[in-house]
């Protein structure tokens, strides 16, 4: 079973998407982690993220292995690497580029064959897995996500301002929302929750609790499928 978790950034996706994991018992599919991975190559390497050519070449060449909690990268564990700020700001080119979001895609689906898991990120529901058994759509108001995030900056001992992070919020919306491959929308048949005001742990139990019910839809579906196959045979 596929369960997918799309939505804008700052709606608290990554962090209630792997407890999710955790409680249900299926592997966790951290695609930030992917685009982070071709990132940091391209750094190292010094290569400019405008030549979009290279960087997919990048992209489909390098192995990216996910374990858990740790990233591999050509078998080095990069888990901390590709969390440095420096990653985060030079992203976008590499997360836009067409080439390198179509070599992910087909990474994250060979990566989740024969696997139960929660895969979140910004088109789990809509290009990469259509077909998911359960989609949710995860999301909160834009002032709700900023005051967040700047909670999040000061409890690091980082100095904020809400109407910066706001404006940075609201741009970064436009162009996730506007991207030419992967565009951040809802998929037609996900569960949008809205989470305005709800703690991490009442998330999770509404997004366990939409879980459940699917499961029981697709094992009362299997076992009507069953019982079809097995008339007709009997006929």
């Amino acid at each position: 079973m596929i369960v997918t978790i799309d939505g804008p950034a700052g709606a608290g996706k990554s962090s209630v998407a792997k407890r999710l994991a955790q409680e249900i018992g299926f592997d966790f599919l951290d695609t930030g982690a992917m685009y982070r991975c071709v990132t940091l190559v391209c750094l190292r390497q010094e290569l400019s993220l405008a030549e979009s050519v290279r960087v997919a070449e990048i992209a489909r060449s390098i192995q990216i292995e996910i374990r858990g909690q740790t990233v591999h990268l050509n078998g080095e564990d990069v888990s901390e690497s590709i969390r440095h700020p420096k990653i985060t700001k030079s992203i976008r080119p590499v997360a836009d580029n067409v080439a390198v979001r179509e070599a992910m895609v087909e990474s994250q689906r060979r990566w989740v064959n024969g696997r139960d898991v929660v895969t979140e990120g910004r088109d789990q529901g809509t290009v990469a897995f259509p077909n998911a058994e359960c989609k949710i759509f995860l999301t909160a108001t834009s002032e709700e996500r900023a005051r967040r995030r700047v909670a999040q900056l000061i409890e690091l001992g980082v100095d904020a301002s809400y109407d910066e992070i706001l404006e940075a919020q609201n741009l970064r919306d436009a162009q996730d929302t506007q991207r030419e491959s992967g565009g951040l929308k809802p998929a037609i048949d996900a569960v949008t929750v809205w989470t305005d005001g709800m703690s991490e742990e009442e998330v999770l139990r509404r997004l366990v609790a939409i879980v459940d019910g699917k499961r029981l839809i697709n094992n009362s579906n299997d076992q009507r499928s069953s019982q079809e196959s097995f008339l007709l045979r009997s006929s």
